[in-house]
């Protein structure tokens, strides 16, 4: 019995950990690695505005990335969220608005998955 909350306290975290970040839309997955991911929308993303895309590192080895639409400035931003899936495999990216881009932006970030 002395063991109980420390696993209650277990199970609650993960449960948090295979939510997705608050005030992100869900875009889709990906087979591919984040960092690939995250590039490739950065990639799109540039070419289609012709301006300076930023992508930042959230998670240590490029597990996890922020990449802000053109214009946008980290930390909250609008950016494609990019991270390793919820089930385990692959990548999952979304989507946060915060006041940016839309259609277009979700767009090319399906273009990548």
């Amino acid at each position: 019995m002395k063991y109980l909350p420390l696993v209650a306290l277990t199970v609650a975290i993960s449960a948090c950990a295979a939510q997705p970040p608050a005030g992100v839309q869900s875009v889709g997955t990906s087979q591919q690695p984040p960092k690939a991911v995250a590039t490739c929308i950065a990639q799109k993303w540039a070419d289609g505005t012709q301006q300076q895309v930023v992508m930042q590192d959230t998670l240590a080895n490029d597990q996890a990335m922020d990449v802000f639409v053109p214009g946008q400035q980290p930390p909250s931003g609008a950016a494609a969220v990019v991270r390793p899936d919820y089930s385990g495999k692959g990548t999952w990216v979304g989507f946060r608005a915060n006041g940016g881009a839309g259609s277009e932006a979700t767009g090319a970030i399906s273009g990548c998955l």
